[in-house]
């Protein structure tokens, strides 16, 4: 399992996803969209072009933002995809 977050440099809902992902004990690969032009279009194509951050995928999974995140969480379906 691979988790990827798409984040930007101060935001607050990027803080807030990766706070809830360590909570969980969920490694994750951050990649910071405004260091790497090229990070921001794979971005939006693994996203069907949804520009805000973060952009969260569990191995091909697309989460979809934070927002998304807490309620896969709230759901109990986040520990499900988690430990796959």
């Amino acid at each position: 399992m691979s988790v990827t977050i798409y984040t930007s440099n101060h935001c607050f809902y990027c803080d807030k996803a990766k706070t809830l992902l360590k909570q969980l004990n969920a490694d994750y690969n951050e990649i910071n969209i405004q260091a790497s032009p090229e990070a921001r279009e794979q971005m939006l194509s693994k996203s069907d072009g949804r520009r805000t951050v973060p952009q969260i995928f569990i191995d091909d999974y697309h989460v979809g933002g934070c927002d998304d995140l807490y309620l896969l969480h709230e759901k109990g379906e986040l520990t499900k995809l988690l430990s796959k």
